[in-house]
């Protein structure tokens, strides 16, 4: 069962195992993850789930489409050029079986 680690400013570590196929943000907020809201439903329409991928997991996810490039210009919390992404839009299973991100001092709120 793939392994998600949610690492919060204040030092500790929430780490979930999650669905085959789920997302980074429905895993965590199916598990009481404080910091990653979800408020559009993974559509990639809200920003809410916004994280900093830790840089050892980088090369392994897909590339970025065009509304998610788009949202990550809303974030409330400063986007990183290299380790911004929507939880939404991060998938874990056979190909990502294990992934460690930041969790954001602030999300957008809609």
């Amino acid at each position: 069962m793939p392994k998600i680690f949610y690492h919060h400013a204040s030092g500790n570590t929430d780490v979930v195992d999650a669905v085959p196929g789920t997302s980074v943000m429905r895993a965590a907020v199916t598990n009481g993850v404080d910091g990653i809201i979800g408020e559009c439903g993974g559509q990639a329409m809200c920003a809410t789930c916004h994280v900093y991928v830790r840089e050892d997991y980088l090369h392994c996810l897909p590339g970025m489409n065009e509304d998610e490039e788009e949202m990550l210009e809303v974030t409330s919390s400063p986007r990183d050029a290299e380790r911004s992404r929507l939880g939404c839009q991060i998938k874990v299973g056979p190909a990502l079986e294990e992934i460690a991100v930041d969790v954001p001092l602030t999300q957008a709120e809609q």
